[in-house]
């Protein structure tokens, strides 16, 4: 008989300690200092929870709901509550690995409608006529990402500078028999502002054009806004009429891990489009309503757990905390000298921006301001200026989402951002007119040896470079930080 070495002795608690020293090089996920990224519900029972309901499906290959039928009731259930808070009966859908695979699948199955029941007349204007998706620039990078995965050309409308918001006339200017999909956010993640839902869906409808609200961030927390004691929110969902599909994470405001997303369908045929099956192989059918095949069914056990325990009601009492959190952080911004809210938020999130109406020695440059906070404890999100197709300049700023964990920490966040304020009044970054493209490679190997990566320099490039340039740095930065390091 053949001996075989004796299985190596497992060390659990040794590997764990390992993994809990990569750990501490993360930004905290819990207690509101992070804010973008993470969101937190501030209620550790239902952490708790999420982790043993993922526990339990561990071994759960979400491929094949007939083997595992517990997928299918989750998924049901999910669906289900989806069509409840987003005000669709008869909207049908699937649970998803996040908000980019739900809005790659929305442009997949407009797309493929497109190819069927479009894509003749329009071709009849050249033989290399390609669908189209029309959508703000303010519109979340996942629908570029498709559009690059999928062959479809993006027509970017400007937004106003000032609010955030697209042109109603010029989003509904731009739909033609190329368009396959027109798509409007609710809120938008860079400004937080609501677009024009009703008014771009009914011009769509009136088309044939499928409309997709995106509500990845928005679409767990604006449901309860009003009834958690925020404003009234004009219509955005399914009872919009021309309101095609709709994508809601739950891994954000559903308070989920990461990541589950629903993505719902107005009606069946739309969404049948989404999938992929074949059969003409030796193998066992394929039927995949979603990209991947073989799938985890941990983040759907939690997503559903999270879900079954809250219920309306959680939620609602949830969204109060956050709403009473996004009215203090709010009213701190306002009160701070040389900064500003951009638009009018609709819900959680803040972009500010500088307040050009006060004298340049009082201005508060955002980023300098976020990194200040960082530096206090508080993690805030820098986004660079963008130089729009008509020429308008939509501002740099730094955006804050807000959570219901937020609401525990309001005193020290709220001093923390006057303070960083008042740090860096006046300040600007300034890069010399011969700045050398850095090396990436290296620019990875300083952050990798320090921890720190200084993000006013890095936006500060990003808003003087061609922005073609800076996405392939950024690709090579990341490829040189996250590789393994040489032996």
């Amino acid at each position: 008989m053949t001996d075989f070495p004796r299985q190596p002795e497992i060390d659990p608690e040794a590997v764990l300690a390992r993994l809990s020293a990569y750990r501490s090089h993360d930004a905290p996920t819990h207690g509101g200092r992070v804010l973008s990224y993470v969101y937190d519900s501030g209620l550790a029972a239902l952490d708790d929870l999420a982790a043993r309901a993922a526990a339990m499906t561990l071994p759960v290959n979400g491929l094949d709901p007939t083997t595992f039928p517990s997928v299918a009731l989750m998924e049901a259930e999910l669906v289900a509550f989806g069509r409840t808070v987003l005000h669709g009966p008869d909207a049908v859908g699937s649970v998803t690995s996040g908000g980019t695979e739900s809005c790659l699948l929305a442009v997949k199955a407009a797309r493929d409608r497109w190819v069927r029941a479009v894509a003749g007349p329009a071709r009849a204007g050249g033989a290399d006529a390609r669908p189209r998706i029309v959508l703000p620039s303010s519109a979340h990078a996942a629908f570029h990402k498709a559009a690059h995965y999928l062959g479809l050309d993006v027509d970017v409308v400007p937004v106003d500078p000032a609010t955030g918001v697209p042109s109603v006339v010029e989003l509904v200017a731009r739909l033609n028999d190329r368009t396959a999909l027109v798509v409007v956010s609710a809120p938008s993640y860079p400004h937080g502002v609501l677009d024009p839902v009703a008014e771009v869906a009914e011009a769509a409808a009136g088309r044939g054009i499928p409309c997709h609200v995106d509500a990845c961030i928005g679409g767990l927390v604006l449901p309860f806004w009003a009834g958690a004691g925020g404003a009234e929110l004009p219509p955005w969902d399914f009872r919009v009429p021309g309101v095609t599909s709709i994508s809601a994470d739950l891994h954000k405001f559903g308070y989920a891990p990461k990541g589950a997303s629903l993505l719902l369908f107005a009606d069946r045929e739309l969404d049948l489009a989404r999938y992929f099956a074949l059969t003409d192989w030796p193998g066992y059918p394929v039927v995949n309503p979603t990209i991947l095949g073989s799938r985890s069914a941990t983040s759907l056990a939690a997503a559903w757990a999270v879900t079954a325990a809250l219920g309306v009601e959680g939620y609602t009492d949830l969204t109060r905390r956050t709403v009473a959190a996004t009215h203090e952080v709010a009213a701190c911004v306002g009160r701070i000298d040389g900064l500003r809210a951009l638009g009018e938020p609709a819900g959680p999130l803040l972009a500010v921006v500088t307040d050009d109406g006060v004298p340049a020695k009082q201005r508060v440059h955002p980023h300098l301001w976020a990194a200040a906070s960082a530096r206090r404890g508080f993690v805030l999100q820098g986004q660079p200026s963008l130089r729009q197709s008509d020429g308008s300049l939509v501002p740099r700023s730094t955006h804050l989402t807000i959570t219901p964990a937020t609401h525990d920490v309001i005193p020290e966040l709220t001093a923390t951002l006057r303070e960083a304020a008042d740090e860096v009044r006046g300040g600007t970054v300034d890069l010399p007119a011969d700045l050398p493209v850095p090396d990436p490679a290296a620019l990875a190997a300083s952050a990798r040896e320090s921890g720190d990566l200084d993000l006013t320099q890095v936006l500060a490039l990003i808003e003087k470079l061609p922005r073609d340039a800076t996405a392939g740095l950024l690709a090579q930065f990341l490829q040189a930080f996250t590789a393994p390091s040489a032996p």
